[in-house]
Order: structure tokens, then sequence, then C-alpha cells
């Protein structure tokens, strides 16, 4: 297996995952909240998405879909187009309030992209270093590995929260 297949298939779980999470369930359901401070199934899978396609556009040198392509306007969440959800307040959390098929087609989106890029890795460019802000500086397979390891935490989160939301 190559490692470029090993990435695809950790992206097809994420992505299976989290249409698992939110299809079949309304607004209400996507905005529930398990107590005060817990963060919706909404929130989680719009983090996951924003930190995806905020990576993977630094560590490939692209735009972000969010911005790039108009998906900050579309969902029209009061928070400056940058914001990838990190250190949200629980208000913050309160207001991403938005339909499962818009969170899903950019969702989708961001994956389309992941693929495309992650689709042509080698080995040799897994140690590529794409961010030198830290000591040691981060590499592709680093960042990859992070955004593999976020992804997956958050979309297990939707889908405990579904779970909660399902049994009431």
């Amino acid at each position: 297996m190559k490692s470029a297949d090993l990435l695809l298939d950790a992206f097809a779980r994420v992505q299976e995952t989290v249409h698992e999470a939110v299809e079949g369930l309304s607004d209400d359901d996507l905005a529930v909240r398990i107590d005060a401070d817990a963060n919706s199934i909404a929130w989680l899978v719009w983090h996951l998405t924003r930190i995806q396609d905020d990576h993977i556009a630094d560590a490939f040198g692209t735009e972000q879909i969010w911005s790039g392509e108009g998906w900050a306007a579309r969902f029209g969440l009061p928070f400056p187009e940058g914001d990838t959800g990190y250190g949200h307040s629980r208000e913050q959390v309160a207001a991403v309030r938005v339909p499962g098929a818009l969170l899903l087609a950019y969702y989708d989106a961001v994956h389309a992209r992941t693929v495309a890029h992650v689709g042509s890795v080698t080995n040799a460019d897994l140690d590529r270093v794409v961010d030198t802000r830290w000591d040691p500086p981060v590499t592709l397979g680093v960042r990859l590995n992070s955004v593999l390891t976020d992804d997956n935490q958050h979309a297990g989160q939707a889908s405990y929260v579904r779970g909660v939301v399902e049994r009431r």
C-alpha cells in the first residue's frame, strides 16, 4: 500500500462517519448540546471541516474553500472569515446553527479538495516541512496525521451526540 492510498482510506472513513452523524437530522437536532458547555453536531462537523480546510490549504499552498468558494457567505456565521472554531465560547458554539445539507456540502467540497491533494502524496513528500512556527518544524506527514486525528475525534463526538439525540 502506498502512503497516498493509506491517507485516502483514512479520509474516506472520516467522510463516512461525518455523513452518518449528520444525515437525517433536523436543524434542531444538529444544534442539540447535551449540556451548556457541550458542542453540538453542527459545531463539531463545521469545526473539523474548517480545520481540515485551513490545514490542507496551508500544507499544499492553496486557498481555503471556505473563503475562496464562498462558503463563509453561505453559512452566514457571526465570526471573522478566518475563524476555525478553535477556542470558541459556549455562545459561539451555540451560534453554529446550519442545515445538514449545507454542512455536508461544505464537508464534501473540502473532502474532494483533500483527496485531490493527498492522492499524489509520496513517502518523500511526507518529510516536506509545511510549518516552521513549531520546534521541531511540522512536516506534511505530521500535519496530515494531526488533521486526521482531529477529524476522527470530532466525528466520533458528533456520532456520540447523535446517539444521545436519538434516544430522547
